[in-house]
């Protein structure tokens, strides 16, 4: 098989261009046209492959999709609007009032303020866990457990659970094991590889190629009978492994209208060209950068799963091959510190956002996870002593220059 770069460069082209393009146009029309009132109706019917309306697919579309399919070696990849459309749309696929699922109890604030916030008063019952205590996993589960989500690394918690241990739990209860994989992305951690049965991404990071656009993925590596799915059983019969991807399509991705624009699916496209080497060179900035504030005395701690002492090393270097992704989180002595060292920054900008090409800063608590009150930042390990770095691609000793800047306003 050829390398993970030269397939993103070179692959995935679904059909060829009428004039030869080297890139696939960004076919920026809602409505297609077609032969007769048979063939329009076979289309809608989904007996036939063919675009009718952009909010359902789109060429431009479609090419990305198949693009992210041949890197990460999934059966079949939707496109959405944003991550957090693709978390709710698997989701609202899979579960339902009376419902249970069972998740990490680090997320994302969003992905959190999702199951708790607008999921659980739908009559969604939400089972956090600790990931890396895989009883604790299998003991939540039960005949109302619709899937058991997690992040292949937490955010901004940078927790590291063992994947194949949960995917085995989640096989022997025929349950669907979803993974967040955006920090690592399937350049750094084949989620099928390890057992994962759908794989989710925010486009919006790494993949865009330097925050061009948002947007978001829902991978499905067809290796879960969804005849054990309840609300994929009698689409199963009919479609086999397709019937998650069916339903998605023809019901709630359709419904509830999150599609993603040709643009940005354009851009994204471009973006997936370079992520390996951008990928290479952040991970590579974050560990310098990560070992240089370890070093320092005005720094009380350092979370990086790169480093030797993190309690996340031995699980993250076998399941990352040896790579970390780019982002870390460090505390200082007070949460004022860390308003005058952010404050102090000329070259790292002071933005949310992960895996851009620039180096990114913020402060989770008064920030991402504003809307939690102090016992709850606390339950999810968010300390008003922590600031959160995402490390861009530029020359490292220019962003060490910076923090040095900062630590001297301590």
């Amino acid at each position: 098989m050829r390398g993970f770069t030269t397939r993103a460069i070179h692959g995935g082209t679904s059909r060829k261009d009428g004039y030869g393009a080297l890139r696939m146009p960004v076919y920026d029309s809602v409505a297609f046209e077609h032969e007769s009132a048979e063939a329009i109706r076979l289309a809608f019917e989904g007996k036939k492959p063919a675009h009718t309306y952009s909010r359902i697919s789109n060429p431009t579309v479609e090419d990305f999709e198949q693009r992210l399919r041949l890197l990460s070696g999934g059966l079949a990849v939707l496109a959405l609007s944003s991550g957090m459309a693709a978390i709710s749309n698997t989701i609202l696929a899979l579960a339902g009032s009376g419902t249970n699922i069972v998740a990490s109890r680090f997320l994302f604030g969003n992905t959190m303020s999702l199951l708790e916030k607008t999921l659980r008063p739908w009559g969604l019952e939400i089972r956090l866990v600790n990931m890396t205590r895989p009883q604790e996993v299998a003991g939540a589960i039960d005949s109302a457990t619709r899937l058991i989500f997690m992040e292949s690394v937490t955010n901004p918690q940078l927790e590291v659970a063992d994947c194949r241990k949960i995917a085995a739990i989640a096989a022997d209860s025929a349950v669907p094991l979803v993974v967040d994989n955006t920090l690592m992305t399937p350049y750094l951690f084949n989620v099928r590889e390890a057992g994962g049965n759908i794989e989710l991404l925010s486009t919006t990071k790494y993949i865009s190629g330097g925050a061009t656009s948002v947007g978001g993925v829902i991978i499905d590596h067809g290796n879960f009978n969804w005849r054990n799915a309840p609300r994929m059983k009698e689409t199963a019969r009919n479609l086999g492994q397709m019937a998650f991807m069916a339903s998605l399509r023809r019901e709630i991705f359709r419904n509830v209208g999150s599609c993603i624009s040709p643009h940005n699916a354009y851009l994204q496209s471009l973006g997936l060209e370079s992520m390996g080497l951008r990928i290479d060179r952040s991970c590579e900035n974050a560990l310098a950068l990560a070992n240089f504030l370890a070093r320092q005395s005005g720094v009380a701690a350092v979370n990086y799963p790169g480093l030797a002492d993190s309690p996340a090393f031995t699980v993250a270097n076998r399941q990352f091959r040896g790579k970390f992704g780019g982002l870390l989180t460090f505390d200082l002595h007070s949460g004022e510190a860390c308003r005058s060292f952010i404050d102090a920054l000329q070259l790292i900008r002071r933005a949310t956002n992960v895996n851009d090409n620039k180096s990114l800063i913020l402060h989770p608590a008064s920030t991402l996870f504003a809307e939690y009150t102090e016992a709850e930042k606390s339950v999810m390990a968010v300390r008003p002593t922590m600031l959160r770095l995402s490390v861009g691609i530029e020359d490292h000793e220019d962003l060490i220059e910076d923090l040095e800047r900062g630590l001297k306003e301590l």
